[in-house]
C-alpha cells in the first residue's frame, strides 16, 4: 500500500473529500515525517504543530471548496504569517513576530491548506544556496551532500523529502527553478505582476514574485491558481489567462515553435558536460513530440550582467538592520550590502534603464516562439560549503554568478519559467533544464510540461529519495 506521501497533492485533496483521509490525519502524518527526517535535510526553520493542526480540524468541521483543500503546504520564511516568527534567513530578526499575513497567505488559508511549517531560505533570499546561522544547511534528499539550492532551498527539500505534497516558494533571480533543478523537482516562476506580494512586501522592479514548487506539473498548476490574485497598489499586473492553469495542465499544448540555447550571459561560466546531456535530452524530446526546435542566439549579452549586480547590490538593502544587529550578517550579505548602501541613486536608477532597454531587445527575439529551452543551472548539484569554501565573499558571488547563469534573464524580462525534472547524472543527481514563456503564457509552458511529463511516464519514474 502507498503511503500518504506518496500520492500527489491532488490525491491526497480528493481523498479527504471522499473521506477515506482526514486533514488531521494527513498533517500528523507530514509533522511525524518532519521530526523523524529534518534534520537530516534542513528544510524547515520553524515548524507549526499546533496551529497546523488546529486549522487541520477545523477542516475535518468544515472543508472549503478547492482542489487542493486539506492538504498541508508550507511558506517560504521570506513570506509574512500572523503571529509566527519570521527571520528572512537572518539571525538579524530572531524573536521577530509577524503581525499580519502576505496576501499570498491569505489565498492559502481561503483554499483551505495547511500551513504546517515555514522553510528556511538563505539570508533575505541573496544566495542561491540555503546556508544560514539559524538552522542547518538545506540539504537535497537525493544526496545529503549536496546543497538544495536557494532561496527556496528549504521548500525544495521539504517536498522532495515527502515532508509536503507542495510548497509555497519565490523566485528573484531563480529562486524557484534552482532548487527545483538540484532536487528533481517542478517549479514555476510565473509572469511579473501574476501574484501581488501585498501587504507589505515591495514589488519594487519585479524582478521577484511567488511561485509553486510541487513533483507534479498538476499539483503546481493548481497550487498556482490558489497564489494568483492582486491588490490596489501593485506595480505590476500580468495579461489575463484562459481558464485555470489546472485546465490548462490537461490540454494539449498544440505543435510549438521551441528556440533554444545554452550559451551563458555570465562571462567565465561553463556549462557541464553533464548539464548539456539534459539540455540535448530534452530538446530531442521535445522533437519526438512533435515540437520544431529551433537554435538561436543568446537574447541577453554580457554586457547587461553589471547592470543587474548593481541592482543585486541595492536589493540586499531592502531590509532594515539595526545597527547592533550589523555584526550578525553572514559574509556574503554584509559584503552585498557593503556595495549596495555605496550605489549612487543615478547608478540604480541608470541600471533598471539599461536592463529595460535589454528587455526590450530579447522580448523582439523571443517573442517569435512558444517557448525557450535552456539549461537551468551550468553545473550538478554542489556540494554543501562549496559556494563560501573560497576566501572571501566576492568570490563566493563570482561562484553564485557561474552556477546561476540562466534563470535571471528571465526575472530581468518578466516571463515565466519553469524547471523540468528530466535529466539524474550517472551519480543519480538530479538535473533540471529550463523552459521560458512569452508574457503572460504560463497556461503553454504548463501544456507543454505535463505533455512531456507524461510522455516520460512521470518525472521520478521508480526513482526515490533514500529517506522516501
Amino acid at each position: 500500500m502507498p503511503e500518504l506521501h506518496d500520492l500527489s497533492a491532488l490525491e491526497q485533496a480528493r481523498a479527504i473529500r471522499d473521506q477515506e483521509i482526514s486533514p488531521v490525519e494527513l498533517t500528523q502524518h507530514y509533522l511525524d515525517r518532519i521530526e523523524r527526517i529534518d534534520p537530516d535535510v534542513g528544510a524547515f526553520v520553524t515548524v507549526t504543530a499546533e496551529s497546523a493542526l488546529r486549522q487541520a480540524r477545523r477542516l475535518e468541521r468544515e472543508l472549503p471548496d478547492g482542489p487542493l483543500a486539506g492538504v498541508p503546504i508550507p511558506v517560504k520564511d521570506l513570506n509574512l504569517v500572523r503571529d509566527v516568527p519570521i527571520m528572512f534567513g537572518s539571525a538579524t530578526y530572531r524573536g521577530f513576530v509577524s503581525p499580519v499575513d502576505d496576501t499570498v497567505v491569505e489565498r492559502l488559508r481561503a483554499a483551505g491548506t495547511v500551513m504546517h511549517g515555514k522553510t528556511a531560505t538563505p539570508e533575505f533570499g541573496l544566495s542561491c544556496y540555503t546556508e544560514t546561522t539559524l538552522s542547518s544547511p538545506s540539504r537535497s534528499p537525493w544526496d545529503f551532500g549536496t546543497s538544495a539550492g536557494g532561496s527556496s532551498g528549504g521548500a525544495a527539500a521539504a517536498v522532495a523529502a515527502g515532508l509536503a505534497p507542495a510548497a509555497q516558494g519565490s523566485d528573484g533571480a531563480g529562486s524557484i527553478r534552482i532548487p527545483a533543478s538540484v532536487c528533481g523537482l517542478y517549479g514555476i516562476k510565473p509572469t511579473r505582476g501574476r501574484i501581488s506580494f501585498a501587504p507589505v512586501i515591495p514589488d519594487l522592479m519585479g524582478m521577484s514574485t511567488n511561485g509553486p514548487i510541487a513533483r507534479t506539473v498538476a499539483d503546481a498548476a493548481a497550487l498556482l491558481d490558489v497564489m494568483t490574485h492582486n491588490r490596489p497598489g501593485d506595480l505590476y499586473l500580468a495579461p489575463a489567462h484562459d481558464g485555470t492553469f489546472l485546465q490548462h495542465a490537461h490540454r494539449e499544448p498544440g505543435r510549438l515553435r521551441v528556440a533554444r540555447y545554452a550559451d551563458p550571459t555570465v562571462p567565465g561560466a561553463e556549462v557541464h558536460p553533464e548539464v548539456l546531456a539534459a539540455y540535448d535530452d530534452a530538446a530531442a524530446t521535445l522533437e519526438a513530440l512533435g515540437h520544431e526546435v529551433v537554435e538561436i542566439e543568446r537574447p541577453f549579452g554580457p554586457d547587461v550582467v553589471p547592470h543587474f549586480i548593481t541592482m543585486w547590490h541595492v536589493l540586499a538593502c531592502v531590509h532594515p538592520v539595526a545597527d547592533d544587529r550589523r555584526e550578525l550578517l553572514r559574509p556574503i550579505t554584509a559584503w552585498l550590502r557593503e556595495r549596495g548602501l555605496a550605489t549612487p541613486a543615478p547608478d540604480f536608477v541608470q541600471a533598471q534603464a539599461e536592463l529595460q532597454l535589454a528587455t526590450r531587445q530579447a522580448l523582439a527575439v523571443t517573442d517569435a516562439y512558444d517557448a525557450v529551452l535552456t539549461p537551468t543551472v551550468t553545473q550538478p548539484p554542489r556540494p554543501v560549503g562549496w559556494f563560501e569554501d573560497v576566501p572571501d565573499p566576492e568570490e563566493t558571488f563570482e561562484r553564485m554568478k557561474r552556477f546561476a547563469a540562466f534563470p535571471a534573464v528571465y526575472n530581468v524580462t518578466g516571463q515565466p519559467a519553469v524547471n523540468l525534472p528530466l535529466h539524474w547524472s550517472p551519480a543519480g543527481q538530479p538535473i533540471g533544464v529550463m523552459l521560458a514563456g512569452r508574457v503572460g503564457g504560463e497556461g503553454t509552458l504548463i501544456s507543454l510540461s505535463a505533455q512531456v511529463e507524461a510522455a516520460r511516464g512521470g518525472f521520478w519514474g521508480e526513482r526515490r529519495p533514500s529517506v522516501w
